[in-house]
């Protein structure tokens, strides 16, 4: 298999399909938001503290990456939203799965927020919320004190960077008082995820290991993402497995990275696939790596190089709406690593 063959660049054209139908003022009253007359208080415990929620929240921030698309695919626009800060393709610091939604669903398009250097709390604070969600995100302890000071604050369940999709969903559904329609979305995710990986067999069972950003000037240690991270749980849902290295590694930690010298690279012995970003150059610098070349996956050439700067290499990190734009072709790639490490 060629470089050229083994990285692609996702059409911006590709499809978002989720099938939970839209909470937008359309709605029937049976998928639309709660009001305020039946408002029940909500009680959410975090990793952080706990938050309750005591009246209906009618203006919806959120800050971290891509806690705004819970609301968004239940029909609801945050009046603000952390700018994307990576692979967004046009630079309009909205991913394009986002973009997609934000245009179905019309109204005043949200306040971005400016992260580079953390958590703008006055920015924040101007848009006048009435509930903060970051069920995924790495707030501290004090950054989530000072967001409450602004509203009530949902901050991550256990890990900071390591709350999955469904879980994501779960929360923030929650706290919107929208659980019903939360567990819908995640039911219709599941089944779009099922009837995808049907039609992959090849990918089934395989071992998977993701690397994280790799130096190809330093190739003397391997940076893979752990058990922890969003990115390898998904693994699981599309069928393929975590190898007993990478698991036995991640057992002593909570980080959802690690390194390891690549003098020690045979311990991923037990890896048929690498999933990781970059492109040729990554590619033929592992495939050239006296020590690295040696891996199986990096032998039988089963790489799948993201494109480290584009939208499907951000999006295989999975979160509710970019599953359904990065699907399929995600799978295809996946496919094509398969048949190589047979």
């Amino acid at each position: 298999m060629s470089h050229a063959s083994r990285f692609f660049v996702l059409s911006a054209a590709a499809a978002l399909t989720v099938g939970l139908a839209s909470c937008s003022s359309s709605s029937s009253d049976e998928t639309s938001p709660p009001t305020s007359a039946d408002w029940t208080p909500v009680t959410i415990e975090h990793a952080l503290g706990t938050t309750k929620i005591e009246s209906k929240p009618e203006r919806v921030a959120t800050v971290n990456w891509a806690n705004q698309e819970v609301p968004l695919a239940l029909g609801i626009v945050p009046v603000g939203m952390a700018a994307a800060n990576f692979g967004d393709d046009d630079g309009d610091g909205i991913l394009p799965w986002v973009s997609m939604k934000l245009d179905e669903l019309g109204g005043d398009a949200p306040v971005l927020f400016d992260e580079t250097d953390g958590v703008d709390f006055e920015a924040v604070a101007d848009t006048e919320p009435d509930v903060i969600l970051a069920a995924y995100s790495g707030l501290t302890q004090e950054v989530y004190d000072q967001l409450s000071d602004i509203a009530p604050v949902v901050a991550y369940p256990e890990t900071a960077w390591g709350t999955p999709w469904r879980d994501m969903i779960s929360v923030s559904s929650k706290a919107l008082g929208m659980a019903e329609e939360g567990q819908q979305l995640i039911a219709d995710l599941d089944t779009q995820i099922d009837d995808a990986v049907a039609q992959h067999p090849a990918i089934a069972g395989k071992s998977a290991m993701f690397l994280t950003h790799v130096d190809t000037t330093n190739l003397s240690e391997v940076s893979f993402y752990t058990t922890h991270d969003t990115r390898t749980k998904f693994f699981e849902d599309l069928g393929m497995v975590t190898p007993p290295s990478v698991a036995a590694a991640s057992a002593s930690t909570d980080k959802f990275s690690l390194k390891q010298s690549a003098e020690q690279a045979d311990a991923f012995s037990d890896v048929e696939i690498i999933i990781t970003y970059g492109g040729d150059e990554l590619v033929s610098a592992l495939e050239a790596d006296p020590l690295l070349s040696q891996m199986p996956a990096v032998k039988n050439d089963a790489i799948v190089a993201l494109p480290s700067d584009g939208p499907i290499g951000t999006a295989s990190n999975p979160t509710p709406l970019s599953i359904s734009w990065v699907l399929e072709d995600y799978l295809d790639l996946l496919d094509r690593a398969a048949d190589s490490a047979q």
